[in-house]
């Protein structure tokens, strides 16, 4: 599967040329399109066996982004008038190793920080027990709901507040103790003391994946496409090692 993610080829061409290599190298069996075809929409990976062992603390940055549906340009788009959506993709990337430690892929609908906590509940279950530090996430993340679960498992936040954001609790101490901190520091101090361009690991994820593999998915069916994508970003740890 890792030949017809990384290559864009489709399941015939992918029969095809898995019959040639076989010519070469006995050891590769040829199979045939149904075959392949249900390998690839039923293929599970384990993201956890693609993550390095380790002992140390993570510090994680958490983002999203979108995947084309089609392969169409924006003239195609324009002309007729066709909207096929996207596929969006959240991302907890390890900002020193740059592996993705957890997904979780859902159409343009869902928002961002409705699959934050989800994503560092995966993060721990996939690191083994390491112990998750701190958490990076940009505005889209501002939410009372996201710092009080990081502050119940005793990871620190560090999310950009939005600029209005008020002091008081109003259900999140959390949340209130962290616009205090900004107020106080000023934003560009606050960025200095906690590395705050670190989050920058979620987009080298996303663009070594996209440069990688192509910017669209080839499946046509939604549940095959989001098995595509998830594919994608999983054999991207593989490839690293």
């Amino acid at each position: 599967m890792q030949i017809h993610i990384i290559f864009h080829l489709p399941y015939r061409q992918l029969e095809g040329f898995l019959r040639k290599l076989s010519d070469s190298i006995p050891e590769v069996k040829p199979t045939d399109y149904t075959n392949i075809w249900i390998r690839g929409t039923q293929l599970k990976l384990d993201l956890s066996e693609t993550i390095s062992s380790s002992d140390e603390p993570v510090v994680i940055a958490v983002d999203s982004t979108g995947i084309k549906v089609t392969n169409r340009g924006e003239w195609m788009r324009e002309k007729w008038k066709i909207h096929r959506g996207w596929i969006k993709v959240h991302l907890a990337v390890d900002v020193k190793t740059k592996e993705i430690v957890a997904i979780e892929v859902t159409d343009e609908r869902v928002s961002d920080g409705s699959k934050f906590n989800s994503l560092i509940d995966q993060a721990e279950e996939n690191l083994s027990g390491r112990k998750i530090e701190e958490v990076l996430s940009d505005g889209e993340y501002d939410r009372r709901e996201i710092f009080n679960h990081l502050q119940e498992k005793g990871i620190q936040p560090v999310i950009k507040t939005r600029s209005n954001a008020s002091t008081k609790a109003r259900g999140s101490p959390a949340r209130a103790k962290a616009v205090r901190e900004v107020k106080y520091l000023g934003y560009q101090d606050w960025k200095q003391k906690y590395s705050y361009g670190r989050r920058w690991a979620a987009e080298t994820a996303f663009s070594a994946v996209i440069r990688i593999s192509g910017e669209h998915v080839a499946a046509t069916k939604t549940e095959n496409m989001m098995q595509e994508v998830t594919l994608k970003f999983a054999f991207y740890n593989m490839i690293m090692h």
